[in-house]
């Protein structure tokens, strides 16, 4: 069976020039990176040369880059820390972050009596910063912002550089979630006054296991895994050289093709909304995620005009994986906070979403196959409902 992969969103397939630099470093680099022998040595003179790398795409200094094993624990030092080291007392939010955010937000306010505030979406997905300035003028308590930059279930980006101007004029922390946009996008860290950013490498053809934290310099933020000095004293553990190695040449592949990965998504993703269109009548598309320049070009959120729960292994029945949610949430029994946030009551009981997430490896062919896998499914659905 051929196998078509949409869930890009969750993970990506590594690329064999990441594979290859991988197990070059397992085979010549053993040595740990906080001996001072030569050997270590060299190992530590890997994890800051990618740490540069990494520096230079953001307009940051090295030494604001704190490498991680993903975004969950980047998310959950930012907050977990904040709160316990930098006096937060109150976290904005919404209902629209990743579980990680969500519930580790949730655990402040359970464990350290923080103030949670949800900023509620509209319909499609978007927040209103006047709401948002009103909540920061109005209080006292030291406060974060944890917003993400774009939606890993809809795709909607948010002006991450307008949240954090209103942040910086009333003198909060401003977290953002950016693992679905690092290296899908041109990110100036510099210009955009966010203290705190979180990456995972898998989400743009590097390894599972490899992630970093952005923590800029004057926030003033500890670890909370302690036992050792490494990264700066906030992430004790023995580095993953291999990891890092990994990032940084999925990095570099992905900065050096940019346009031209944004250009293909662009064009795979409009092709799909045609198809869709055609082949599926009544379906809409969620959010702004058909929406160019407003979504991120990686995925595209859908509605379908019938209620089946079931579709996602249908399809991967037939060869085609995506996701009805996010990866996290995709085995759960009751629909995500995202779409119960966005969607009326009637589309809950009488629509399926699915998410379609694409990369640079994605073909019209692909979409095709899955246009007509989802017509037939409907067909099924439909003939089904009326016997």
């Amino acid at each position: 069976m051929d196998r078509v992969y949409l869930d890009n969103a969750a993970t990506t397939p590594l690329l064999e020039e990441v594979i290859d630099a991988m197990v070059d470093v397992m085979k010549t680099q053993y040595g740990n990176p906080s001996s001072t022998y030569s050997i270590g040595q060299e190992a530590k003179a890997i994890i800051e040369e990618n740490r540069r790398k990494v520096a230079a795409y953001l307009n940051v200094t090295p030494a604001e880059i704190i490498f991680t094993s993903c975004g969950t624990e980047s998310n959950n030092m930012i907050i977990r820390s904040s709160v316990d080291n930098l006096g937060v007392q109150r976290i904005i939010t919404s209902p629209m972050e990743h579980k990680c955010v969500a519930e580790t937000c949730l655990e402040m306010k359970k464990m350290r009596g923080v103030e949670l505030v949800y900023l509620r979406p509209d319909s499609k997905g978007d927040f209103d910063l006047a709401k948002l300035e009103s909540l920061l003028q109005n209080s006292e308590k030291k406060t974060l912002v944890s917003l993400m930059h774009a939606n890993n279930e809809i795709g909607n980006l948010l002006d991450i550089e307008k949240v954090a101007a209103l942040c910086k004029q009333y003198d909060a922390l401003y977290h953002s979630d950016t693992v679905q946009t690092v290296a899908h996008m041109p990110l100036d860290f510099s210009k955009i006054m966010v203290d705190f950013a979180s990456c995972s490498a898998h989400k743009f053809h590097g390894p599972k296991g490899a992630g970093f934290a952005f923590i800029r310099k004057s926030s003033g933020l500890k670890g909370i895994i302690v036992g050792g000095s490494q990264e700066r004293s906030l992430r004790a553990g023995t580095e993953n050289v291999t990891g890092i190695v990994g990032l940084g040449k999925a990095l570099d592949i992905a900065v050096e093709h940019m346009n031209e990965y944004a250009n293909h998504m662009e064009d795979i993703k409009a092709y799909t909304i045609e198809k869709l269109t055609e082949k599926i009548p009544g379906i809409l598309f969620n959010g702004h995620s058909a929406e160019r320049g407003t979504s991120l070009y990686t995925l595209l959120s859908v509605l379908l005009p019938f209620k089946n729960p079931l579709i996602g292994l249908q399809l991967d029945m037939k060869g085609i994986a995506v996701s009805q949610g996010s990866a996290c949430s995709s085995g759960a029994a009751k629909p995500s906070m995202v779409m119960m946030s966005i969607l009326t009551d009637e589309q809950m009981d009488n629509c399926t979403p699915l998410r379609l997430s694409f990369s640079h490896m994605t073909s019209k062919s692909d979409i095709d196959a899955l246009a007509k896998a989802l017509e037939e499914i409907k067909e099924a659905t439909i003939e089904k409902m009326n016997v």
